[in-house]
């Protein structure tokens, strides 16, 4: 399957223009259109940057059950 995607801005209600797609005259085609998710204005891109970590004994063993050569 030959998969193409184009992302564009509508200039006039319920009308859509494609131009330059690479597929030629008599070829069938899909289009599907989805609308565009936009993140609102005060989102970061990283939540959690700047978020402290604390560490809960971060020395112990983890899954140590787990290890074969612990048996």
């Amino acid at each position: 399957m030959n998969v193409h995607r184009i992302e564009t801005i509508l200039n006039q209600d319920g009308t859509l223009n494609l131009v330059d797609l690479p597929f030629h005259a008599g070829d069938a085609v899909e289009v599907i259109i989805l609308p565009r998710q936009q993140k609102p204005a005060g989102q970061k891109g990283y939540p959690l940057h700047g978020t402290r970590i604390k560490y809960i004994n971060p020395t112990d063993p983890v899954a140590e059950e787990d290890w074969a050569a612990l048996r």
